[in-house]
């Protein structure tokens, strides 16, 4: 309800003489939707209120940017979903694309997942689908997850069916065509470990722990079960420095062989 400037997003509503008078025997969605005119000397004029979300161009034309009930806040920033599947429709290898909020494994946050239709005959890695959107986007607006399906649902009223996309999983994540192999007995057992937190059959030694949905509440309980297995202590910073099997075990290796080390100079 207040004017923004050109290039902000706000939401649009609409207004004259040849706007509606409200919803046929509605008097609560005509309450909700047409309200008072702030700008008209009319008491009587009326703004419709649309739910979309858009913004005016330098040519005066206004961008379709999506809905507000769409919106989500990740991170502490609001995201609109539309702006990521537009960018995503733009890669070669996709067919059609919706994003979405959904709660993280530990369901205590948002975090953005990304449902593609790949085009017929097409592979796609999750890196190369970061890569891509980074190109137009900030950080915090490229999703956390990839997920591959064969169509987007659609109400009767043809409109994408957020309630029927299903839920992320093994099966259908977008991952890294990294091998699956683990090195080390070190590197099998954070397999382990990192599969049951992240609810995944596998985790590939090169698959970053935070894209695959990881985050710090998730970061301290891979901590823990880390001293448990291995008796080393890591920082959280450690696991961010070195989110991959690879790097948090060769960590682990380094920390255990220091040990053996240091008790070996116990008389």
């Amino acid at each position: 309800m207040h004017p923004t400037p050109a290039g902000e997003v706000g939401e649009l509503y609409i207004g004259g003489i040849s706007l509606a008078r409200g919803y046929h025997n509605r008097p609560d969605l005509t309450a909700a939707s047409f309200v008072r005119h702030p700008f008209s000397s009319d008491v009587n004029a009326r703004l419709y209120k649309t739910g979309d979300l858009g913004r005016y161009l330098p040519n005066g034309q206004i961008a379709f940017i999506g809905r507000r009930d769409h919106q989500i806040k990740v991170r502490g920033f609001r995201v609109e979903p539309d702006e990521i599947t537009t960018v995503l429709d733009r890669h070669p290898a996709i067919q059609s694309s919706v994003v979405v909020g959904r709660g993280d494994n530990g369901g205590e946050r948002q975090q953005l997942v990304a449902y593609i239709v790949a085009a017929p005959g097409q592979e796609l890695t999750a890196s190369s689908l970061r890569r891509h959107l980074a190109k137009s986007l900030p950080e915090y607006m490229i999703p956390t997850l990839f997920v591959r399906i064969d169509s987007i649902p659609v109400t009767m009223n043809g409109k994408v069916d957020r309630a029927a996309l299903p839920p992320p999983d093994s099966s259908n994540i977008v991952r890294e065509q990294a091998a699956l192999a683990s090195e080390s007995a070190v590197a099998k057992d954070l397999t382990t470990i990192l599969a049951h937190l992240l609810k995944l059959d596998n985790v590939g030694c090169e698959e970053n722990f935070f894209l695959l949905g990881g985050h710090s509440l998730l970061g301290m309980q891979l901590i823990s079960k880390i001293q448990e297995t291995f008796d080393v202590e890591l920082s959280l910073l450690t696991l961010f420095e070195r989110p991959t099997i690879r790097g948090l075990g060769s960590e682990i290796e380094r920390l255990m062989l220091e040990g053996r080390k240091g008790l070996a100079d116990v008389p």
